[in-house]
């Protein structure tokens, strides 16, 4: 198995260059005085299809030589990764298969047929997505491009604290959200090559803590399906690819509560005016939680998607 390089994140800048946004970097002087430290928010929820997934969907899409373009690509995904799967191969002209739980948000499985994908409905909670998935492929010569343990989708991913670190230079600690790893694994590469004394930390759901727990033992952790507002880090383990780079470059792995990140939506919302999805808070509401230990830093946050059902979005902040 070969780990992906900085310079796959490199090369995938160059195939989402014009094609995924630049996302912004805003700032919140009243999260800078609660925290006490300087923040800078990496806003991915304003992403193409909301949410930082087109980057590692494109990039893997992409490479695809005449063969796969022409017999299709399939995912599965509770949401953002089939989207951005959906998307990308919408526009590279590429037939898409998503295999999403029947309780994914409407908003999400709306959006994926939207852009063109076949959508195939399962249990998450008493079927597997990946036999499913390998079974599609296999009947129909689909690719099969998982959601995070694949070392294109993982080039892509980092691709945004590339972007992040060009823009706002030496950070002291970077906090990314965290459910199977392609974010966080591709935030690594990038980190350890723009930036290696920044610590790095992930994110993951109270309910659903087995990266943590594979970090500090040294092993991928199995868990069951976690039960937790943040859809998309309902991951039940680490990456084979994940876990390697999570093991080699990650500082640690911290936890927050579903009432942590309703709160860092109401934050968002009232304060800085977005948008954003529970799994996309895991990052601001550790931090939040951590600020003692952040006193005069600079700190960055990877806001990773905006994508949840208007009525159930009003329903968590009324909650």
């Amino acid at each position: 198995m070969i780990l992906p390089t900085y310079e796959d994140v490199l090369a995938a800048a160059g195939r989402i260059e014009g094609h995924a946004h630049k996302t912004p970097v805003l700032t919140s002087r009243t999260a800078n005085e609660e925290v006490g430290a300087e923040l800078f928010f990496k806003c991915e929820n304003l992403q193409r299809m909301g949410a930082f997934k087109f980057r590692g969907a494109f990039n893997s899409l992409a490479k695809f030589d005449e063969l796969q373009r022409k017999a299709g690509v399939v995912a599965f995904s509770s949401g953002n990764h089939a989207q951005g799967v959906a998307l990308s191969a919408r526009i590279l002209g590429i037939p898409a298969t998503i295999v999403m739980p029947h309780d994914a948000p409407a908003a999400k499985v709306a959006a994926t047929r939207g852009y063109g994908a076949t959508v195939v409905q399962y249990d998450r909670y008493t079927e597997d997505r990946e036999a499913i998935g390998r079974t599609l492929a296999q009947e129909h010569g689909f690719t099969l491009i998982p959601p995070y343990d694949h070392p294109d989708v993982i080039a892509g991913q980092g691709t945004a604290a590339k972007e992040l670190f060009e823009e706002v230079g030496r950070l002291d600690a970077l906090f990314v959200c965290l459910g199977g790893g392609g974010l966080l694994s591709g935030t690594a590469l990038s980190t350890r090559a723009l930036a290696p004394d920044c610590k790095l930390y992930g994110v993951e759901p109270e309910a659903g803590n087995d990266g943590q727990r594979s970090l500090r033992s040294g092993s991928i952790v199995h868990i069951d399906t976690p039960v937790t507002i943040a859809d998309g880090a309902q991951t039940q383990y680490l990456g084979n690819y994940t876990f390697d780079i999570i093991r080699r470059d990650v500082n640690d792995i911290y936890t927050a509560s579903d009432a942590q990140l309703v709160e860092a939506m109401r934050f968002f919302a009232e304060r800085m005016k977005m948008v954003v999805e529970p799994t996309g808070c895991l990052g601001f509401a550790a931090v939040r939680e951590l600020k003692a230990q952040l006193q005069g830093k600079r700190v960055g946050v990877i806001v990773t998607g905006g994508n949840i059902d208007l009525q159930r979005y009003a329903a968590l902040l009324a909650g």
